[in-house]
């Protein structure tokens, strides 16, 4: 099934949204925290697979979005927002700078922590409806 104009659309300008919502996060944890380390790729892949895990089972129980709407949100937001292709690049310079040890924990708590912030945000979604109904 092909996507239509209009969910191409969608995904074309939520991808726009959430690139620049990524740069504009980036640069502010790097003020924060410097750039040795890169914090902000973590914070932002967090915070993305936090909100994916809020939005997709905010869908499967209590909303129905339109295939438009979840391919700009899903897809296009947060497909621009999160970050793991500067995951991968991060992780390219810390061992091109033979830092073996920061590129394994990098690893670890980008994954570890994105994982359990797309939980949190299911968590928290039925917490919420439950307490709802």
């Amino acid at each position: 099934m092909l996507a239509s104009p209009l969910s191409l659309l969608a995904v074309a300008v939520g991808g726009a949204a959430g690139s620049v919502a990524r740069y504009l996060m980036l640069m502010m944890v790097m003020q924060w925290a410097g750039t040795r380390f890169p914090v902000g790729t973590i914070v932002v892949n967090v915070i993305g697979c936090t909100a994916m895990g809020v939005l997709s089972e905010l869908a499967a129980l209590a909303w129905s979005p339109s295939p438009e709407l979840r391919a700009l949100l899903l897809v296009g937001v947060l497909g621009g927002f999160t970050t793991f292709s500067s995951f991968t690049l991060d992780i390219g310079v810390l061992v091109a700078r033979d830092e073996f040890a920061a590129a394994a924990g990098y690893f670890l708590a980008s994954t570890l922590f994105s994982v359990v912030g797309f939980f949190a945000g299911l968590w928290a979604v039925r917490s919420l409806v439950s307490v709802s109904l």
